[in-house]
Parts: C-alpha cells; structure tokens; sequence
C-alpha cells in the first residue's frame, strides 16, 4: 500500500511540472521606452533557454573598471502565476571576455513584480568598459517555483549526510 501512495505523489509532482515544462507559458510584457518596440526578448534558436535583455540607454555609458551600474531595459512583465519566476543571467562572453558580470550575481523576479527590469552590472576587470546603445547585457530565463510549506520539528529523520557541508561530501 505505501508503494501506491508513494507513486501517487510522484504521478502527482509529474503531472504538475510537465504542464509548465511542456506548455508555453503566457507573460505579459509592457514596453516602458518606445525603442524597444524593435528588439522584443527572443528566443535566438529553438532550444534557446534564455531571451536577451538589451540596454534601453541613449548614448554609450562607460562602466569604470570596478563599477557597478544599474542599466534599464526598457521592459516590464507581469508573470502573474505564483509557480512561475524570472530570472536574470549574465551572458557568458560578457564575463568571460570582457569581466562584465551582474552585480548581484542573480537577479530574481517575483511572480507578482510589475516593474521596469533593470539589469546591475558589475565591471570586475581592471579597464573601463562601454555599453552601447541596445547592446544585450543579459538573459533572461522563466523558471517554475515551488512555494514551500514549513513545518515546525524538533529534530529531522537522521541521513547519511547529516549536518556535512562545504565540502564533506567530497571527503574520502
């Protein structure tokens, strides 16, 4: 009998995710600065996991080495759906080529943010660094969430992990 409850659960988790994995999810999206109009997020090839998320600046901007900016997009979304979010990612030659990575590393937003997106990055080289007008500065990614329920213990089931991290587990 446990091994049905057991499946059931995992039928259920199943059924659950392949409804956000396999269906396009609807987003609304909100054009702040007319210029964007053009260059809409888009998904460059068919299994592109990230859309590109563009400078929406009228000039150039120079990003002295060490500095972090917070660069508009232009862009607001709505994602309404409370088992939905969005995230920010840097793009990989930024920061690879050129040390330009986030700011805060990740940027997450919530289902329920109506507000312009707005990209913080962080030049971490040694030499100033330009953004162009338009110019991709990151991805941007919709993710399914789990919001967790918390329930109060005085002690957890043991594991063979236990309280180990940083490392323990790599320990021979």
């Amino acid at each position: 009998m446990k091994f049905v409850s057991v499946w059931r659960k995992i039928e259920s988790s199943y059924l659950f995710w392949q409804h956000f994995i396999m269906s396009p999810t609807d987003v609304q999206l909100k054009i702040i600065n007319p210029k964007m109009t053009e260059y809409l997020p888009a998904y460059a090839t068919e299994g592109s996991a990230g859309l590109d998320l563009r400078a929406a600046i009228d000039a150039p901007l120079t990003v002295a080495a060490g500095q972090t900016v917070l660069i508009p997009t232009g862009l607001a979304m709505y994602l309404e759906n409370p088992n939905l979010a969005a995230m920010i990612l840097p793009r990989s030659g930024l920061g690879h080529k050129n040390g330009i990575v986030l700011g805060n590393l990740v940027g997450l937003i919530d289902s329920d943010y109506q507000g312009e997106l707005k990209v913080s990055l962080w030049n971490r080289s040694n030499e100033d660094f330009v953004i162009e007008p338009l110019a991709r500065i990151a991805q941007l990614i919709i993710v399914p969430v789990v919001q967790a329920q918390f329930n109060l213990v005085e002690e957890f089931a043991a594991s063979a992990r236990g309280e180990g991290g940083f490392g323990s587990t790599g320990r021979a």
